[in-house]
């Protein structure tokens, strides 16, 4: 239990990073708003959270939805008071060759990953401004720093979270602090939205070394517990047995 609970909106908590950032959370006292358009796991996670005494509630969240996140982060607001951290980590990964032109799968990645982001920002930041204070959490990866084949576009999209979070940092007057997570290998669900026969192949031997979601957890409640005047803004966590 921490002494200083905050109030903390995760987007995607329904599996993976989003779920165990969530229990990790709630773990260390914070009070929960829980978002993913899979309700039925988010309802199952809050009844987990509640039963072992934590705080949390739920909420249907489509980040590509700007409408629906300024209400995601409103009803933060009515049920708690306000909003001190964002956790913005809804993400999507179905990974092709360019030349396969899944042109409707870079849209998804650019709609979930690019403007989820963004359209989180946009709903608190006015909120953190007014209040005096917040926290942006951003979970990249670490295809924020390289490219590989076939994940062209994905990088692309989790450059571009870099990129928004070190602008957002830097405009930031040091009332709201910017922190970008970015996991390596990571146990998750984010492969099985691969259609490329290939791709998902090669992503099974790729993956064979990966993190427990816990692990990025972890990262993200020691940004989160730092004192207002630390500003954590780079995490990068990869499994200690590989090169990815």
């Amino acid at each position: 239990m921490t002494d200083a609970a905050k109030v903390v909106a995760v987007t995607g908590a329904s599996s993976g990073i989003g779920e165990a950032t969530a229990r990790r959370l709630a773990a260390d006292g914070h009070r929960l708003l829980l978002g993913a358009r899979r309700t039925d796991r988010l309802d199952a996670l809050t009844r987990e959270i509640t039963a072992t005494g934590g705080t949390a509630a739920f909420r249907r969240l489509d980040v590509t939805d700007a409408a629906d996140v300024r209400a995601f982060v409103s009803a933060a607001c009515d049920r708690y008071g306000r909003v001190d951290v964002v956790v913005n980590n809804a993400g999507v990964m179905p990974l092709s060759p360019l030349e396969a032109l899944k042109t409707d799968e870079w849209d998804r990645m650019i709609d979930v990953n690019v403007r989820g982001v963004l359209h989180g920002i946009a709903a608190a930041l006015p909120v953190m401004h007014a209040q005096g204070d917040g926290h942006f959490v951003n979970v990249a990866s670490v295809g924020a720093y390289e490219v590989s084949p076939t994940a062209a576009v994905y990088c692309a999209t989790k450059f571009a979270v870099r990129a928004i979070s070190e602008g957002l940092r830097q405009e930031s007057t040091g009332n709201i602090r910017v922190t970008l997570v970015s996991p390596g290998v990571t146990e998750s669900e984010l492969a099985d939205s691969i259609s490329d026969p290939a791709a998902r192949e090669a992503m099974k031997s790729y993956r064979s070394v990966a993190l427990p979601a816990p692990a990025i957890a972890e990262a993200i409640a020691y940004a989160v517990s730092q004192p207002s005047h630390v500003d954590v803004n780079e995490i990068v966590v990869r499994p200690a047995a590989s090169a990815q």
